[in-house]
């Protein structure tokens, strides 16, 4: 009788041991069927997140990757819809060099659009300012000058700005004339030394300035902090003489 109760017993934990065992592989199954989809989703979501990026970077962006293999000066792409203002901008150790060169390097009257040498791109500073000629073959900057009429403005407030890292639009703020001032002038408003300002006095005081001395009233401010686009061309007005477009970001 105890012979039959424990080969009884030994069968009871064999086909216990089988359920344990087959529970033990369902088990590993399962949490390897888990982690499969789980990295299955990551791996999806990853490949959406890289084609929202790859779908985020313009073309224009991509076109100045190439453009910077063959010089590395170049910093971004202006382009005014209207105008035949759409062209690389450089920016070089001076403000000379590219008055009389090609974003090639070649020489040529045209010269470039270019961006201040001042301006710091690890801040960055607060005020891109462009430079170009207003060349009388229609290149360059000679089509800013539009904008001393405020119904061309209205039907061209924007302005487009592309580096490598982002494709922007920048509102108008302002258009006025002005010049180059002798240095014993006072009170005068110098708008072509503004780069960065050192706090949120002198960047309102800019904005004030601009404003002020705009042809028109666009309706449009900048606030402390927000990204400002300043371009700038030779004006025959008067001696020396300067127009200029002051644009804001737009978020």
């Amino acid at each position: 009788m105890s012979r039959k109760k424990s080969k009884h017993g030994k069968q009871t934990r064999h086909y216990i041991q089988i359920i344990f065992i087959i529970i033990f592989i369902i088990s590993i199954s399962a949490i390897a069927y888990y982690f499969y989809n789980m990295n299955k989703n990551i791996l999806e979501d990853t490949k959406i997140d890289e084609e929202q990026v790859t779908e985020q970077r313009t073309e224009r962006m991509l076109q100045l990757e190439e453009l910077k293999k063959e010089n590395q000066d170049i910093v971004g792409w202006i382009e005014i819809e209207g105008t035949n203002i759409n062209y690389p901008v450089l920016q070089g150790t001076d403000n000379q060099y590219y008055m009389k060169h090609t974003y090639k390097k070649e020489d040529s009257k045209d010269g470039s659009i270019f961006l201040d040498k001042s301006y710091d791109w690890n801040i960055p500073s607060s005020n891109l300012l462009l430079y170009g000629h207003n060349n009388k073959n229609g290149t360059m900057f000679q089509d800013l000058l539009k904008y001393k009429e405020e119904s061309f403005y209205k039907e061209h407030p924007t302005i487009r700005f592309t580096t490598i890292d982002e494709d922007c639009q920048y509102e108008i703020i302002s258009a006025f004339l002005s010049r180059v001032y002798y240095q014993d002038e006072q009170n005068v408003f110098r708008y072509y030394y503004f780069i960065n300002a050192n706090n949120e006095v002198e960047y309102n005081q800019y904005i004030e300035e601009s404003k002020k001395a705009s042809l028109y009233d666009t309706g449009k401010s900048a606030t402390y902090g927000e990204q400002l686009l300043t371009l700038s061309t030779c004006s025959y007005h008067t001696e020396d003489g300067r127009f200029a477009v002051v644009a804001k970001k737009i978020k």
